[in-house]
């Protein structure tokens, strides 16, 4: 039996990301109260505006991301990101990750998790 690991984390507006690279801009695009003003009455709804870096938080890394003809997320088949076998590499207190730290491992056809450990520094400044 499989199981699912969520390791992802909460997104927030203004949230520390990476160096360099701005955080999360959440807001609305139109609100409850705007959106009474332009449609028939009893018509309301909420519509929100996100906008964001790609590899904000925990993220799927694709080919595209290193290799100009590689796949983006659109175009990246579903069968390829779920009901996976998984391998988890121990990458901890590594300054720099290589293909070094793949070989001899079967990651063809995979689910390839680098453990990095730095959610221990999540909505921190590191």
């Amino acid at each position: 039996m499989r199981r699912v690991v969520d390791l992802s984390h909460p997104i927030e507006n203004g949230m520390t990301t990476y160096p360099g690279l701005p955080g999360p801009d959440i807001s609305d695009h139109m609100s409850r109260r705007a959106s009474r003003a332009q449609y028939s009455p009893g018509t309301e709804f909420h519509i929100g505006r996100i906008t964001m870096v790609a590899n904000t938080g925990t993220y799927v890394d694709v080919p595209f991301h290193r290799y100009p003809e590689g796949n983006d997320l659109a175009r990246m088949p579903l069968s390829h990101l779920t009901d996976l076998e998984g391998v988890v590499v121990d990458c901890r207190g590594v300054d720099s990750i290589g293909v070094e730290r793949l070989r001899g491992r079967r990651v063809t056809g995979r689910a390839v998790l680098l453990w990095t450990d730095w959610s221990r520094h999540w909505g921190t400044d590191a």
